[in-house]
């Protein structure tokens, strides 16, 4: 399991690999020490970036699904460790940014939806609610996405969020990390924050 975790309060980024949650960190810290690539699964282990005098980290956690070279087994044992680093550290979790692909996240949630398997993007979406972690769902290059509305519509009644979209802005954030496009998503966090008391954190995301 990840190991060498700072001790302090935390914003978790995580998706299938190669959504943008590497691009989307960059843009949040305006770090620019992220390793990202076309390859799919180049994050293997949490990438943090804390802010020691206020205690608070943004941690990018490692993409899960299909990786190119990558063993199923592998895979598998690489969404376990997901999951027990959010349970693990769950109190410590200020919120959790499940990061989608916007023009092919239907598709992919379609295309492994059925009576034995449960899409990964839909099964760690319902654990973060079961946790009870506040949860934005990033839905990230919707810049390539034709009928924007639609697709998010779409995307919603796959998660349980009756449609439209529009009534969820506190959950469904449509954004561009690569052409820095990401206001929905901060203005999100920062209701999250506001409802937490932790206004010393509103500068994180603006």
């Amino acid at each position: 399991m990840f190991e060498t975790r700072p001790d302090c309060d935390e914003v978790v980024l995580l998706g299938r690999s190669n959504v943008g949650k590497s691009t989307l960190m960059r843009e949040l810290t305006g770090h620019t020490g992220f390793t990202t690539g076309r390859k799919p699964g180049v994050t293997r282990s949490p990438n943090h970036y804390d802010w020691a005098s206020e205690s608070f980290m943004f941690t990018d956690l490692p993409g899960f699904g299909f990786m190119s070279g990558v063993e199923s087994s592998q895979r598998e044992q690489i969404k376990t460790d997901i999951v027990r680093y959010i349970e693990s550290n769950a109190e410590s979790i200020l919120a959790a940014v499940l990061v989608v692909d916007g023009k092919s996240a239907v598709e992919i949630i379609d295309r492994h939806s059925g009576p034995d398997e449960i899409p990964h993007d839909i099964e760690l979406f319902s654990f973060l609610w079961e946790l009870d972690l506040p949860t934005v769902v990033a839905v990230n290059k919707i810049d390539k996405v034709e009928n924007k509305d639609n697709q998010l519509d779409d995307l919603c009644d796959r998660l349980g969020l009756y449609p439209p979209w529009q009534q969820w802005q506190d959950t469904i954030a449509p954004i561009s990390a690569k052409r820095g496009s990401i206001e929905p998503l901060e203005e999100a966090l920062q209701a999250i924050f506001s409802d937490q008391r932790r206004d010393d954190l509103l500068k994180f995301v603006t």
